[in-house]
């Protein structure tokens, strides 16, 4: 059986599990044990997402197939439901081969948004036990301002006067980002010293949130159906 390399990143109240070398393959638990059977509840869904990229993605079927290499200690990013902190692996170069990988899949983590969000079309989610949620126009809107905020974490903007759509902009700007890192264009440190994302790092955050928000609302579709 094909293993799969996994980090766990443990806060105080949530863990997650995410895959080393197939960047968006998060999932979180209240403890180890549930993050690692939730990511392997997902692998399905990410091989969905992944397929047209033609990435040769597998979905594991077994626990065993989950092969956890490092332990990071959370922070509150972690606990508030995002990863929040750069595995060892990351820090990493990354080549030219990596970079086109890379773009692959972010850009099959945009289609699933897009398609989702499409999907979503004329049709009512489910709310939260309060009443909350986004509508899936705000969804891509609130996905692609995080974008903004980690192109921030990389050292990267968007270019005056790029595109009325600010998406299509912002998704520019983040392939653009990730060949810059990996050419090694972007100084390690900020103008205030502050170290900055590395590329691969980058990819995973990106990834991870544009497949969670796409899944959110397959799933909040799914409950009104």
């Amino acid at each position: 059986m094909k293993a799969y390399d996994v980090y766990l990143e443990a806060g105080s109240k949530r863990v997650f599990a995410c895959a080393i070398d197939w960047p968006g393959w998060c999932r979180s638990g209240p403890d180890e044990a549930a993050a690692l059977e939730n990511l392997l509840e997902y692998a399905p869904r990410y091989a969905v997402v992944v397929r047209s990229a033609r990435l040769g993605f597998t979905a594991p079927t077994r626990l065993e197939q989950l092969r956890v290499t490092e332990r990071l200690e959370g922070n509150a990013t972690t606990d508030f439901g995002a990863p929040g902190i750069i595995p060892s692996v990351d820090r990493a170069g990354a080549s030219s081969a990596d970079c086109v990988r890379f773009e692959k899949v972010l850009r099959a983590a945009w289609r699933a948004l897009d398609a989702a969000r499409k999907r979503a079309t004329g049709k009512v989610l489910s709310r939260g036990p309060r009443g909350g949620g986004r509508e899936p126009d705000a969804i891509v809107r609130h996905v692609m301002e995080a974008e903004r905020g980690y192109l921030n974490g990389v050292g990267w903007k968007v270019s005056p006067g790029s595109d009325a759509d600010r998406v299509t902009a912002t998704r520019r700007a983040v392939i653009d980002a990730l060949h810059a890192s990996a050419r090694g264009e972007i100084p390690a440190r900020g103008p205030r010293g502050g170290i900055r994302w590395p590329a691969r790092y980058f990819v995973r955050r990106v990834a991870w949130h544009a497949i969670a928000h796409a899944w959110e609302i397959e799933r909040r579709l799914a409950k009104t159906a």
